[in-house]
């Protein structure tokens, strides 16, 4: 009988160490498709670290609305919820009104509302490029335990700035544009938010196309996003609750 008493407790209590592990295992699950099994445990750690300090999983995925302006040339509205987009080009008139799910969408270019099938199926693949592209710059952070993503970790390494970081790497398999794509990415020991990043247009090459910082983060509703590139920046960043459904169903520019 005593040794059965004491059989219950502990039982109760690896039961409560368990459940406790696998909380602690989804607050940030992996998108499907995810190559956990190829990546390194400590990037996927650090990935996850990265996904508390920016705000969390809940809090990213309780965010619906988020505008921004890309370097000068686009302006963007996403409702992550619904997939709906508007893609403003600030160097013309066009602007593309779509869905990422369903690639359907509607064109306003040369002063009317485009109406050929084949021009509209072109501007409407050109704006989802956008996004995908222009929204990669915002919110990667969010996004290193995506879909077709592999990580690896690189060890403790500095930015070009003198910043300590550890260093992981993306590549990818069959998702997005451009699959063949790398990236290097830093996370600050200290804050645990990326401090840099580096694209490489091929997994195999060496060098890379550009290496920029991750700075200036300020906190929109409740996550943490950077618009500052060094040189390159992304502006206007706002989250909202709310956006009237014109913003993603008529062409005349929404005044927030």
């Amino acid at each position: 009988m005593k040794l059965r008493s004491l059989y219950f407790p502990l039982l109760i209590v690896t039961l409560l160490s368990s459940a406790s592990v696998a909380q602690k295992k989804s607050l940030n699950p992996a998108a499907q498709g995810f190559n956990a099994s190829g990546s390194d445990p400590k990037a996927v750690e650090l990935a996850d670290q990265v996904m508390a300090a920016m705000g969390g999983r809940k809090n990213w995925d309780n965010t619906r609305y988020i505008t921004w302006n890309f370097l000068g040339n686009r302006r963007l509205y996403w409702d992550k919820w619904s997939g709906d987009v508007r893609v403003e080009n600030l160097k013309n008139d066009q602007t593309v009104l779509l869905n990422i799910n369903t690639d359907k969408g509607r064109v306003f270019k040369g002063g009317k509302e485009l109406t050929h099938a084949d021009s509209i199926a072109k501007y409407v693949k050109q704006g989802k490029s956008a996004w995908i592209n222009d929204s990669y710059w915002l919110v990667m952070p969010y996004k290193l335990k995506d879909s077709g993503v592999t990580l690896k970790y690189l060890g403790e390494e500095q930015t070009e700035g003198g910043e300590k970081a550890e260093k992981i790497q993306l590549t990818f398999e069959e998702v997005g544009d451009t699959p063949q794509n790398k990236y290097y990415v830093w996370v600050s020991p200290e804050t645990r938010l990326v401090n840099q990043w580096a694209y490489f247009s091929k997994a195999d090459s060496e060098k890379p196309n550009f290496v920029l910082p991750w700075k200036s983060y300020k906190k929109h509703g409740k996550v943490m996003l950077s618009g500052d590139r060094g040189q390159r920046q992304l502006t206007d960043i706002q989250v909202f609750e709310k956006l009237p459904p014109s913003v993603f169903q008529e062409f005349d520019k929404p005044s927030l």
